[in-house]
């Protein structure tokens, strides 16, 4: 019999000074079985970072035809297509050609070098790519606020984001590697 995904329950307020959004979202987020909380709680910062009334979390790491999170357009079309990860530079090109904007968020401590070493220059070429890393340290803390029910606070200015809970707070400042 296969696992079932754990659901977590997120309050999750922004106030993100770069953009002048200030909102407060009520999210469910299922984690697949092989997800850990790290990668889930990375999905919550990049919801934080681009966060708007249309991004939506995709339907997991099972399914391969779709981002981790996404903005559609009223007419459907893909505005953001964001994704988390190393992933092959197939995924992305298609994630290009399909998305007005894709983002990138990298982590992994030492393997995000590497992987951007043997894969930035052919990912370089896209227009509508953006490529951040997010440092071990931060993905690390961020993985320890991780609860069934969590209150997180998320300000965002500078391109650096603090996240803030009763687990305690981490300050993310994501690396840019293209875009």
């Amino acid at each position: 019999m296969a696992q079932k995904s754990t659901v977590f329950k997120a309050s999750l307020n922004v106030a993100d000074l770069d953009r002048q959004h200030y909102a407060d979202y009520a999210l469910t987020v299922a984690r697949h079985p092989s997800e850990t909380d790290e990668r889930m709680m990375l999905r919550l910062l990049a919801f934080a970072l681009d966060a708007s009334e249309r991004l939506a979390f995709g339907r997991g790491i099972s399914t391969a035809d779709e981002p981790d999170l996404w903005c559609r357009s009223l007419g459907g079309e893909i505005e953001l297509w964001v994704d988390l990860g190393t992933p092959e530079p197939e995924r992305i090109r298609k994630a290009c050609a399909r998305a007005r904007r894709v983002k990138l968020y990298c982590y992994g401590g030492r393997a995000v070098p590497v992987w951007w070493a043997r894969h930035g220059k052919a990912l370089a070429r896209f227009d509508n790519l953006a490529v951040l890393e997010i440092p071990a340290a931060a993905s690390g803390q961020l993985a320890g606020m991780a609860a069934s029910n969590m209150a997180l606070q998320c300000t965002i200015e500078g391109g650096e984001a603090w996240f803030s809970s009763a687990a305690g707070h981490v300050q993310v400042a994501p690396m840019v590697l293209n875009g």
